[in-house]
């Protein structure tokens, strides 16, 4: 029988609102306040990175020494809560000018990686247990988001197998195994772990320091935000080299499929959009959709179909396929599909350089290569159809925000996106949104004509697809539910484990 309330530890490199690349700090954000709301003691440990302005919130009276290289470093640790009125998870920040004091995650805006990742991501994940250690609070588990603070399940099976945290339970979730933290052997010495550990510990790949592998090896339970992404990386086609050591650990593997935020992403509540809507009453979709064209400088015309896409303008989102230059799908879908394109996004600078010049060649594309907040909440409810190219997905969240607005996805059958549409029945009318398999431009093109093709010749199924989709539910409850359990294995697990 589980425990009444956990002691829970999230490990992260982000977290929304203060510090965001991607997906991961959404989730760890999300499933800390439904875990708190659940009745659990959650904190969160995140870098106080350069943009994090701390005025107002507690700070730790002693500074925090961290054991890294050969010797220390000393951290000023702030502490906040996610949500004070929902009693919502403590946040704790580690603050050390010199690693985490400048403007970037991971690297620099131009994508380049800091030189010094190694010991930046080791700080925090030793940080972690010398800020337990502080506080006097031992957490059942500690959760560790993917390779920044792999370390993490790593310092449980060794400096920490005994004493304070000799029972606690570690998770480790893969939000995207195309990142592994790879490093120069020789920095092994950051970690204060022994050469013994280098391949013990499973961090040996190719001769390099692995950080993700390590963590992998050493983790009790590990999970991804999909069940088929938890299938899809124990291939050799989308294991990334680790695909062995993943099918090894099959029976600690996990996917669990993340919820999304309705309090955010939902057209009854809304403040960034002209007028909220529901399946009984969707004329404020209609009004989005006015709204996006005339702000993006789209002819307005409520007959013809708007796809949008918000997005990294990467070749992992499928934009090699989509816009490769004299090779992508796009012009082709501008220039023959009676549509319009919404593009809103930022990342590699030839993706970025591409769809600026299409634009300019092409009056029914929009593009916006920038980050804007409210812009995305707009083309999620004003346009008809969200397109998805992904290479790989994870999980994937602007298809679940989509279906949430009524607007039906166009997404490639892989990773979370397979897990959450269903693919449109043309005899039926059932579905929810058009999936294909091919990552080719000239599959990606099919299946918007077949998405344009209903538009105009299955009105009525358009409408029932909408209705549909407005209706599913991505729980966070659920998911948050489902990782109580797996904490509660992984504790079990440990305690096996030091009692043999």
């Amino acid at each position: 029988m589980g425990r009444k309330k956990l002691n829970i530890l999230m490990v992260t490199s982000e977290l929304v609102p203060y510090a965001k690349a991607g997906g991961l700090a959404d989730m760890v954000a999300a499933l800390s306040a439904e875990l708190s709301r659940l009745g659990h003691d959650v904190r969160v440990v995140v870098p106080r990175y350069y943009g994090i302005y701390t005025g107002g919130y507690e700070r730790m009276r002693e500074p925090l020494g961290v054991p890294v290289g050969f010797g220390e470093k000393w951290c000023s640790v702030y502490e906040t809560r996610q949500n004070e009125e929902d009693g919502g998870a403590r946040v704790y920040f580690l603050e050390h000018e010199g690693l985490f004091g400048r403007d970037g995650i991971y690297g620099y805006q131009d994508a380049q990686a800091f030189h010094d990742n190694m010991a930046r991501f080791t700080l925090l994940s030793r940080g972690a247990f010398q800020l337990c250690k502080a506080l006097e609070w031992t957490p059942h588990v500690m959760h560790a988001h993917d390779w920044p603070v792999a370390l993490v399940p790593v310092y449980l099976r060794t400096w920490e197998k005994v004493g304070v945290f000799a029972e606690t339970g570690s998770v480790l979730t893969i939000h995207n195994l195309g990142y592994q933290g790879i490093f120069p052997k020789d920095e092994i010495h950051l970690t204060q772990l022994s050469w013994q550990e280098f391949h013990g510990a499973g961090f040996e790949h190719h001769d390099e320091l692995n950080l993700l592998k390590g963590g992998i090896t050493s983790a009790d339970i590990l999970t991804t935000v999909s069940p088929t992404y938890a299938g899809e990386i124990q291939t050799s086609t989308d294991g990334e080299g680790l695909e062995g050591l993943l099918q090894s650990r099959e029976s600690d593997l996990y996917g669990v499929l993340n919820g999304m935020d309705y309090r955010e992403w939902s057209p009854r509540t809304d403040k960034h959009i002209p007028k909220p809507f529901s399946t009984d009453d969707i004329s404020g979709k209609a009004e989005a959709k006015t709204a996006l064209q005339r702000e993006l400088g789209l002819e307005v015309r409520p007959e013809v179909p708007v796809i949008g896409i918000v997005s990294r303008l990467v070749e992992q989102k499928g934009f090699g396929a989509l816009c490769g230059p004299t090779f992508g799908s796009l012009y082709q879908i501008c220039n023959d599909l009676a549509v319009q394109v919404a593009i809103l996004g930022t990342g590699e600078r030839w993706c970025e350089d591409e769809l600026r010049s299409l634009a300019s060649k092409l009056p029914n594309l929009a593009v916006q290569v920038r980050f804007d907040n409210r812009l995305a909440h707009l083309i999620e409810a004003g346009s008809d159809f969200f397109l998805m190219p992904s290479a790989y997905e994870p999980c994937g969240l602007n298809q679940m925000y989509s279906m949430s607005y009524g607007t039906l996805p166009i997404v490639r059958r892989t990773g979370g996106l397979a897990d959450t549409v269903d693919q449109y029945e043309q005899t039926t009318g059932q579905g929810t949104g058009f999936l294909f398999d091919d990552l080719t431009p000239g599959a990606i093109f099919d299946v918007v004509g077949w998405a344009v093709w209903t538009w105009y010749n299955r009105p009525e199924h358009i409408q029932m697809m909408r209705k549909t989709a407005m209706e599913k539910r991505f729980s966070w409850k659920d998911a948050a539910q489902r990782y109580v359990e797996l904490y509660e294995t992984a504790i079990e697990k440990r305690r096996n484990a030091t009692t043999k």
